[in-house]
């Protein structure tokens, strides 16, 4: 018994020197750290946010989650004594972590402290030389400063903002407007809202008969207006999930006309915007919202743990949907696809059926390859699922998102046929090619970085708004009936100098 004893505290000296030694790999000081969050005076955003690659002591990136969590402190005074901040560090199991967080109303004499295995990381501390405002405080920047500042990229450098701008070089809505409206004005089709922004103050008016989608441009011009002062504008937002100035027909004689949506197509003229799903997880990051473009590149299942199939979960809005059943039924080993709700095709529940419950979106990445299938239009997940660290096929698609002219087939994604009819080959190829598709996983990933996190919603929104005002020839006016949006704001960073007349 005494043998066993000794033995089990052998084996258990050998783990805590391997441990301590695999601690010891990382070196705090040659780790990186970089992002606007570690300038939050200038850069504002609901939840601010930087990142960390953990370095080796041979100065190489470190592979794989590092040993130890790195502890991040924001210290600071406040009205109420300490600066009361909450902090989120999030591995993503690949030597990089993200760090987000939050302050109150307002913190003065920050410092932004990091630490991996009590040592200070990089140039930790980061001292912050100005106040840093909450987000939720009135303290809007000049709009050229705001994008300087969180380097916003100009309309001219976005190719679909200038792709979907090109049919309107100068916008005439004085003249316009009562036949946009006669086009438009289709209560039981269309739902619309027409939003005029003068002198930082927001007016709206809605059409339609389902209008409840003007909560997320109500929220979101709103969010832009606290940090920035948004140009003089106006613009027709459709609320509805399919984009409406279609090209051909009744356009070839009267022209396009400018409408605003979360989905563009092929075969429409729609100016495209962030989606309100994505964009309410930017301006609620760390808020009300679960799920988020941070929040989704948690590392909780290693690849080598991950099943080796694709999966899918989803509503019955789109006949594909439904042969994806069929696919999975006859390649069991391949897919795992189910329902969650029918109400396209309810008359074929039974065949297609019966109902799964939802699963947790965390819970897709189980699998090593996500499905992409458009529902009425585009799916709107995918740029989550571009951001977890699974392989994504994408169906092809004429329905698209403000981002998708950035990607490229087989770099970001894998793609396949509409009627889904080499789908099952695609799979079969990504299991045999396990180095290439952790690649593509990687550049995923990085495209997420660049062009899809808080800070770029923000960005593509403000600089899409400051060359449509330019474009925009007559007066901007508030229309009789239009209702006035109330600001929402916590606090001010100095006195408001909007006047509160037009």
């Amino acid at each position: 018994m005494l043998q066993i004893l000794l033995f089990v505290v052998h084996i258990w000296g050998i783990h805590m020197r391997f441990a301590e030694a695999e601690i010891k790999l990382v070196d705090a000081e040659k780790c990186l750290v970089w992002g606007a969050g570690i300038k939050p005076d200038v850069s504002v955003l609901p939840a601010r946010y930087f990142f960390i690659m953990a370095i080796d002591k041979n100065g190489q990136k470190y592979l794989g989650s590092a040993p130890l969590n790195f502890e991040v402190k924001i210290k600071g005074n406040s009205p109420h004594g300490r600066c009361r901040s909450y902090v989120d560090v999030i591995d993503r199991g690949d030597g990089t972590s993200i760090v987000r967080y939050t302050t109150a109303d307002w913190c003065d004499q920050v410092e932004i402290e990091i630490r991996y295995n009590g040592t200070q990381v990089a140039q930790s501390p980061y001292y912050v030389r100005n106040k840093v405002y909450s987000e939720k405080c009135y303290c809007p920047q000049d709009l050229q400063l705001f994008m300087l500042h969180n380097n916003c990229p100009n309309a001219a450098a976005d190719k679909q903002i200038m792709w979907d701008l090109h049919s309107f070089k100068r916008v005439n809505f004085s003249a316009i407007r009562e036949n946009l409206m006669k086009r438009y004005n289709q209560p039981e089709s269309v739902s619309l809202c027409h939003y005029v922004v003068k002198q930082q103050q927001i007016w709206r008016q809605c059409y339609g008969k389902y209008t409840g989608f003007k909560m997320f441009m109500d929220s979101t011009l709103l969010a832009l207006s606290r940090v920035a002062l948004l140009p003089d504008m106006e613009f027709y937002l459709n609320l509805g999930d399919w984009p409406l100035s279609k090209k051909g027909g009744q356009q070839r004689t009267s022209g396009p006309y400018p409408i605003f949506s979360w989905c563009g197509s092929e075969d429409s003229y729609d100016i495209t915007l962030p989606t309100y799903d994505l964009t309410e997880s930017s301006v609620e990051n760390m808020g009300r919202v679960a799920l988020d473009m941070l929040s989704v590149q948690r590392n909780e299942y290693p690849w080598e743990l991950k099943d080796d199939k694709a999966f899918w979960r989803g509503r019955d809005s789109r006949r594909e949907r439904l042969d994806l059943i069929d696919l999975s039924r006859t390649y069991p080993e391949l897919i795992n696809a189910s329902i969650t709700n029918f109400f396209f095709f309810r008359d074929e529940e039974e065949k297609y059926g019966p109902t799964v419950p939802y699963v947790s979106f965390m819970e897709f990445f189980k699998y090593k390859y996500q499905l992409n299938i458009d529902g009425t239009v585009a799916s709107y997940r995918f740029p989550y699922l571009l951001a977890g660290d699974s392989l994504v096929f994408k169906q092809d698609s004429p329905y698209y998102e403000h981002f998708y002219s950035k990607l490229q087939p087989y770099k970001h994604y894998v793609p396949f046929k509409r009627n889904l009819s080499d789908l099952i080959e695609k799979i079969k190829w990504a299991r045999e090619h396990e180095k290439k598709v952790r690649e593509i996983i990687n550049n995923a990933r990085e495209f997420v970085e660049a062009n899809l996190l808080p800070q770029h919603i923000y960005c593509y929104h403000l600089a899409l708004f400051k060359e449509w005002s330019n474009r925009l020839v007559a007066p901007v006016v508030v229309m009789p009936g239009m209702e006035k949006l109330q600001p929402s704001y916590t606090c001010f960073c100095k006195e408001p100098h909007i006047k509160d007349e037009l």
